[in-house]
């Protein structure tokens, strides 16, 4: 098995969960040099996505599982590079792999490919991004399953909605919370804190992914999500609760996302269904 992004804030944490199975994993890295691989005991191959070796699938043993993580240019997700150099770099990265006998790949997509829309949201809604990094993703899952017409292989194109954790990228909310008390400051500014968010701990997606890797099917589009809604007030004050935390919230500091509705969560029914038979 193969995982790239493997740096990355889910992919060190895919690392972790998968030293619980008896499998051989190649990691795939922008750095070599990076602290966070130092200690991996599988194999590490640097790789730039865009200008790949011709013998990659023989350098990293032939894998017949990808779990693919690496996307550059976030968290500005409003940035045309999403499409302009991310997508046809990623789509050629993989389909390369796949022509030369990747059978299994599991992507990290993302709710943003929903765009707009409210609500409950199930894999079966017709997408709208509404922002370059939605568009690019999917873009590439249609690619993708262009390409399974061509050159048959297993997808599960796994769409994330939000998440949080330790090693988190500074510029997400639960990193500036915790940035915030390690400041010793007496509030914290945020938004109005009512839109309505599905998140999940980073380890329990890492979990999901992991688990979806190893069912070896063609799971297609499956959300990543709790299937809960919660606000964001509520989530901030759970985490401040959770932690035992002294701050107070300066509410309304900051607008509401443009590039989000008001209130969106995912659907678990398809999810629930492969998990139970794991």
């Amino acid at each position: 098995m193969a995982v790239t992004g493997a740096t990355g804030f889910i992919g060190r944490h895919v690392l972790a969960q998968l030293y619980r199975y008896p499998v051989d994993v190649v990691a795939l890295v922008r750095d070599s040099n990076s602290n966070i691989i130092k200690d991996f005991a599988g194999k590490v191959v640097t790789v730039d996505l865009c200008q790949p070796p011709t013998d990659l699938f023989n350098l990293l043993g032939s894998p017949d599982i990808l779990i693919h993580l690496a996307w550059g240019g976030l968290p500005n997700y409003q940035s045309l590079h999403h499409f302009e150099q991310e997508l046809p770099c990623q789509y050629q990265f993989l389909k390369e792999l796949i022509q030369s006998g990747l059978s299994n790949l599991i992507v990290a997509g993302t709710c943003f490919e929903y765009g707009m829309q409210s609500g409950a949201l199930e894999e079966t809604l017709v997408t709208c991004p509404c922002t370059p990094y939605g568009y690019a993703k999917n873009a590439l899952r249609c690619q993708l399953e262009y390409l399974q017409s061509q050159q048959p292989f297993k997808l599960a194109w796994a769409r994330l909605f939000y998440m949080y954790g330790d090693g988190q990228p500074q510029t997400t909310l639960f990193s500036q919370l915790k940035s915030a008390i390690e400041n010793r400051h007496d509030v914290f500014n945020m938004s109005g804190g009512e839109q309505l968010r599905d998140y999940l701990p980073v380890s329990e997606i890492a979990k999901i992914l992991v688990k979806l890797a190893l069912k070896s099917r063609n799971i297609g589009i499956v959300n990543i999500c709790s299937g809960n809604p919660i606000s964001i007030r509520r989530l901030v004050e759970y985490w401040i609760e959770t932690h035992g935390w002294e701050i107070q919230l300066n509410l309304g500091y900051y607008p509401y996302p443009e590039h989000e509705p008001m209130a969106f969560w995912g659907t678990r029914r398809k999810l629930n269904r492969f998990l139970e038979e794991f």
